[in-house]
């Protein structure tokens, strides 16, 4: 993924695994540099992030300065990473009870910043997540069901995530660290109220750090459901949203009139898609609710 190392006034390319306080630590190689970034990027509104991949040079022995970044293929606001390979999306079978509007808009940002997504449920020893699982396996997402204490699904899970760059996101009480600690127990994450490692809290997270699953890939820890504000985080206009969700794909364009909102017009495909039991009432609900929310944006406000 990077060059092996970086010598003191060369350029070198290398993956930044973590962001704090105004300084990038990027890896290359087996050096980990601790960079500044050049002041032509705060002039183009530009700022490093992590997951980019970008051109360094040593300053000292250790220090360095970020003088390029390379094409994102993807980024999130919040978080703030970039290049992410998937979005695994940790859903609890109950104690929470899935919401399945939060999922739906997490999803829609992910489609809208074209990131993959794999749901992973847990607590499936609590209750039977099949019904909530078959909707997303249905819409075409990938989907496990797991059991963090028993290991049952780990393997699968594991095999799919140990490549590329995942970051996990889940609501308090998801089980997230739990999972983390079965997929990959040489990173010793503390459950409950601190993460060492992290350096978290309960609700909080004070930076982005991506940590190697020790098979080529990263995993980057992020904020839970409730810290993702769709609209303040992804604005687009309402008439895009149809393209965030993949399972109205097939039926785009096969309605009776030209821009139909699929919310209220007769002959809408989509609608008749949902009558059929073909898209699922629940994925359709939260499109309409996300499509009211997004109606309050105009064009000129973005």
């Amino acid at each position: 993924m990077t060059q092996q190392n970086t010598l003191q006034g060369e350029a070198a390319q290398g993956l930044i695994v973590k962001a704090l306080g105004g300084f990038y630590y990027v890896q290359t190689g087996q050096q980990l540099l601790e960079c500044r970034a050049r002041g032509l990027f705060r002039k183009e509104d530009i700022s490093p992030m992590v997951g980019d991949q970008v051109m360094v040079e040593e300053s000292q022995p250790g220090k360095g300065t970020v003088t390029a970044i390379l094409p994102r293929k993807n980024s999130l606001i919040r978080p703030p990473v970039a290049n992410l390979d998937r979005l695994a999306m940790v859903v609890s079978s109950t104690q929470p009870e899935p919401n399945v509007l939060v999922i739906d808009k997490l999803t829609a940002i992910a489609a809208r910043r074209g990131i993959p997504v794999t749901l992973i449920f847990t607590k499936m020893d609590l209750a039977d997540p099949e019904a909530v699982a078959e909707i997303y396996r249905c819409a075409g997402y990938e989907t496990f069901l797991v059991d963090s204490l028993r290991g049952e699904g780990i393997d699968s899970v594991r095999q799919v995530l140990q490549q590329g760059l995942t970051a996990f996101c889940g609501n308090s009480g998801a089980g997230k660290s739990s999972l983390l600690n079965a997929l990959f127990p040489h990173l010793e994450l503390a459950t409950g109220d601190i993460s060492k490692k992290l350096g978290r809290g309960r609700h909080t997270t004070r930076h982005v750090e991506l940590y190697a699953t020790g098979c080529g890939g990263y995993i980057a820890d992020t904020p839970g459901f409730s810290a993702v504000e769709f609209l303040q985080f992804e604005r687009m206009l309402a008439r895009e949203l149809e393209d965030c969700f993949p399972e109205f794909r097939p039926f785009l364009g096969k309605c009776r009139y030209t821009g139909c909102s699929h919310t209220a017009e007769r002959d809408c495909a989509i609608r008749q898609a949902v009558e059929e039991g073909i898209i699922s009432q629940s994925r359709y609900q939260s499109y309409c609710t996300i499509y009211q929310e997004l109606r309050q944006i105009k064009e000129w406000q973005l």
